[in-house]
């Protein structure tokens, strides 16, 4: 699937990242399956344990206004590499999103597509709580 839209809101929201202690800024695009986009920029804090990232923003954000079901995430930052999500993100995604895809873009706008189970294989869940 072209996720050009996605890759472009996901840039666009790394302008709102508070990042003034890591200099490291993200922006993150939630597309629903309404196709309807949520964006979300990491968000540092001096107590370093309190920080959020992009991803998490955009999903608390959706899932507290009453969405439930994804398509994809674009994940934007300033390094060369794709930039994936960090492990936290991972498990986030995975327990609120599914095995949606993930469009790791680098600072190029150049991107790449991975489902959630291939950057968290084995994912812990619901049915291991059961």
């Amino acid at each position: 699937m072209d996720y050009k839209f996605l890759v472009d809101e996901a840039i666009k929201a790394k302008v709102n990242a508070v990042a003034v202690y890591s200099n490291f800024h993200v922006g993150a695009a939630l597309l629903t399956d309404k196709n309807k986009i949520y964006s979300g920029c990491n968000i540092e804090s001096s107590s370093y344990s309190l920080t959020i990232c992009a991803e998490r923003t955009a999903i608390f954000k959706a899932v507290s206004e009453g969405q439930r079901n994804f398509k994809a995430i674009a994940i934007s930052g300033d390094t060369e590499d794709f930039i994936s999500p960090c492990g936290a993100c991972r498990q986030v995604i995975s327990d609120l999103c599914g095995n949606i895809d993930i469009v790791m873009i680098n600072s190029r706008g150049e991107y790449v597509i991975k489902k959630t189970s291939e950057l968290l294989p084995f994912a812990f869940g619901d049915k291991d709580l059961r």
